[in-house]
């Protein structure tokens, strides 16, 4: 595996706090990928995130499409986004990150940050946008940038286009898997961690597809009801963090410790929290049949082999929470327009599609579904190369 095409550490000097950057690789000089806030970020994760990045970017790639792949890159910092330091960090991190994100990191919200926070502080920091790294890639960056703004204006009851679509391809990519086995919807038990941007759309699209969330998880613990639980009810009762309201709750759910979610009765567990979620230990608590990654490695390396000799299927992050991703660039370049349903139609054909290539891949060739999913991204790669240069 090469090195990273730079990886740097960045100290604050009012708090002593670090952050990060990794551009793993760029395409036509430019790479993608998120910012995170959270207490323990390291070097190394935000590492291995952006490789992730660069697998989603290349995976994603249609000839046909007018979206062009990027590279991949993360930033991260290690801060609490509760902490009263938390914005001030943001932006100081910002500012110094400026050259980068002026010419070749294009970045949006992540873990612990929401994309209003991120422009508000790129704002402030100096900065014209986010992504303008992307800008001189556009063949009209007025109409461009109107469509993207547009897009994130749209609401569908009451929460916004870019944080449902997200939701919409983790549950497009689980529904897929469950199609394929030969698995009836209804009748099917889901447990999350996690009711935050990405944890509360999955929960919303997976229950409107028939499933039935049985068990969540989020900062004071766990709810869950063996008949089902209100998803709706419990979105419109959480926080910022996503964090519910426990007076919000019906007759009937259960507070459980915090872990609870791992070893609930269900047949797909979705950790869309945290990384590192689940690991050699507590794998063993897991029951369900497939685990679906909302997160960014949420599975450690070495659970996954143990859970695949007890039959349970990972389907991993670089697949199954790339729809983000790509509805920023499939709606910047010009592939979908500001429209929910479209979007919602765009995002579950190409995740359907991706899920099955990829489970039909890891049968072929008689490895995991992350194996697979890796080895399609390494046969895209030498074309996205070829057609528009690599940086590595």
């Amino acid at each position: 595996m090469a090195a990273p095409l730079l990886s740097l550490t960045w100290t604050d000097h009012l708090t002593g706090r670090q952050g990060f950057l990794v551009v793993d690789r760029m395409v036509r000089g430019v790479a993608s990928g998120g910012l995170r806030m959270r207490a323990g970020c390291t070097l190394d994760e935000v590492t291995g995130l952006a490789r992730g990045m660069t697998v989603k970017e290349a995976l994603h790639y249609d000839p046909a499409s007018r979206y062009v792949p990027l590279g991949g890159a993360k930033g991260g910092i290690d801060c609490d986004p509760r902490d009263p330091e938390a914005y001030p960090l943001l932006v100081r991190y910002l500012r110094a990150m400026r050259p980068y994100i002026e010419n070749c990191w294009t970045t949006n919200e992540d873990l612990g940050l929401t994309q209003d926070l991120v422009d508000r502080a790129a704002a402030e920091a100096g900065l014209v946008s986010s992504i303008q790294a992307v800008y001189p890639l556009l063949d009209d960056e007025a109409e461009a940038r109107a469509r993207l703004r547009d897009a994130f204006a749209v609401e569908v009851d009451g929460i916004g286009l870019d944080e449902l679509v997200g939701g919409c391809g983790v549950s497009e990519a689980a529904v897929a898997a469950l199609d394929l086995a030969g698995v009836p919807r209804t009748g099917t038990r889901v447990a999350l961690q996690g009711l935050g941007t990405m944890g509360g759309a999955t929960a919303r699209f997976l229950a409107r597809a028939g499933l039935t969330v049985v068990a969540v998880a989020d900062l004071k613990g766990t709810v869950a009801n063996p008949a089902g639980l209100d998803v709706e009810t419990l979105l419109a009762a959480r926080d910022a963090h996503g964090t519910v309201d426990r007076s919000a709750l019906r007759p009937g759910d259960r507070e459980l410790p915090g872990e609870a979610w791992l070893s609930a009765d269900a047949d797909v567990l979705v950790p869309a929290a945290v990384s590192y979620a689940i690991d050699a230990g507590n794998q063993e608590r897991i029951t369900a049949r497939w685990v679906v990654e909302a997160a960014n490695m949420p599975v450690r390396p070495e659970a996954e082999p143990l859970l695949a000799a007890r039959g349970v299927t990972v389907l991993p992050d670089v697949v199954v929470n790339s729809g983000t991703n790509a509805w920023w660039w499939w709606t910047l370049f010009g592939d979908v327009g500001a429209d929910a349903e479209e979007a919602f139609a765009h995002t579950r054909r190409s995740m359907r599609a991706l899920v099955e290539r990829m489970l039909d891949r890891a049968r072929a060739d008689g490895t995991t579904p992350r194996a697979a999913a890796h080895a399609i991204a390494a046969d895209r790669l030498p074309l996205i190369a070829e057609r528009f240069g690599w940086f590595r």
